[in-house]
């Protein structure tokens, strides 16, 4: 069972931070071997052509094996969220007459692809609003979508978790709809892979999209995605030298290839090698695969529980446990005033982030029970 791995992290004293789901902080070791990699850089000779591919297939390597995807080469190394979305959309065909289903209130790098696709193909894009209701909200959602989905739909983009509120969303099932009629699943994991366990063999997404800045706990400016073999053959947004086969090669780059790198790697990002980058990524997932995924979601569970109960009891709305992820809940307050809640988080040193009328909790292992009790005891006051 995990313990808390606080001193892993260079948190300021005094300072709850239960907000991972806008940015984690960095892992002592990962902000170490930046800083490594950035000195490097002061002895170009050192940096061999080898170095620009070995780092890269090592990160791949171990984000499948986070996700257990059998082939690596699947994976690519992306810049953010909106560029490997933006890949998939235009590799995915459309017409008037065929549906685009996206969830309501989603993150807009997940919503602008989909509305210009449908707006240039004529297709149409319905999106599935969050039920009005308390009772059974996270079930409702969920029966909703899958009800939405038929002969019409070509494509469902979604997250595992809603990205405001924590919303779980039964993937299995939903893949299982999409099968029956044809349709692709997007899935962005950016708020939940790495806390939240995703197994690509059990939920077969066509494409799996992940910014790493936050539950992978890397860098802002890189993420990793995976591209199923509906995406074979497709067209890169960019045509990057080292995405195209024999690029190992400096001494023939000259002699141009037609062909491109095996898998997805057609798609990864230009200068995906960033030494820097790629360097910390690798750190911190090492870290998360030694902590195991499922360990760390019933760490934040058993942190959270105590919290979360006391919280219901006294009036605030929370998902049913069943329908929301244990890294990442949202606290709907009810006739409060929101704006004095976040002077007294201010003053205590609390840090969340508040989304529409909720406000989203995100604790990670540098957290603990006594952080989640001065939250409640804030809020309960």
């Amino acid at each position: 069972m995990l313990t808390c791995k606080k001193s892993k992290f260079s948190i300021p004293p005094r300072v709850t931070y239960l907000n991972c789901a806008y940015m984690s902080p960095m892992l002592k070791d990962a902000e170490k071997s930046g800083i490594r990699a950035l000195r490097k850089k002061r002895d170009p000779s050192s940096i061999l052509p080898h170095d620009f591919f070995a780092e890269s297939d090592d990160l791949r390597r171990e984000f499948a094996k986070l996700t257990n995807v059998p082939d690596p080469t699947r994976i690519v190394i992306i810049p953010s969220t909106s560029y490997a979305l933006s890949i998939v959309a235009n590799n995915v065909k459309v017409s008037r007459g065929d549906t685009i289903i996206v969830i309501g209130e989603e993150f807009p790098s997940n919503y602008y692809p989909w509305q210009r696709l449908a707006q240039e193909s004529g297709a149409t894009l319905k999106v599935i609003a969050p039920p009005d209701v308390q009772s059974g909200r996270g079930r409702k959602w969920n029966e909703n979508i899958l009800e939405s989905i038929d002969a019409t739909t070509k494509v469902v983009a979604m997250g595992n978790v809603h990205w405001a509120d924590g919303t779980l969303f039964h993937l299995v099932e939903i893949r299982k709809r999409t099968l029956e009629v044809g349709a692709l699943l997007i899935v962005d994991g950016t708020q939940s892979v790495g806390a939240l366990p995703f197994d690509v063999g059990i939920i077969k997404p066509d494409a799996l999209i992940c910014a790493a800045y936050k539950w992978l706990l890397g860098p802002y400016s890189i993420g990793l995605a995976y591209f199923g073999e509906h995406f074979d053959g497709g067209r890169p947004i960019e045509e990057s030298w080292m995405n195209r086969l024999n690029s190992e090669d400096f001494t023939s780059l000259v002699n141009y290839e037609s062909g491109y790198q095996p898998g997805a790697l057609r798609y990864e990002v230009g200068e995906h090698s960033n030494f820097i980058h790629v360097s910390m990524l690798l750190k911190s997932l090492q870290q998360i695969n030694r902590w195991g995924v499922s360990n760390i979601q019933e760490y934040c569970r058993t942190i959270t529980d105590q919290a979360t109960m006391t919280l219901t009891e006294k009036g605030y709305w929370i998902e049913e446990a069943e329908y929301r992820g244990a890294h990442l809940f949202g606290i709907r307050i009810p006739e409060k005033d929101i704006q004095l809640i976040r002077q007294s988080f201010s003053r205590h040193k609390i840090f969340v982030s508040f989304r529409g009328n909720a406000i989203r909790v995100a604790p990670n292992v540098y957290n603990d029970g006594r952080d989640l009790s001065r939250l409640a005891k804030v809020l309960t006051r």
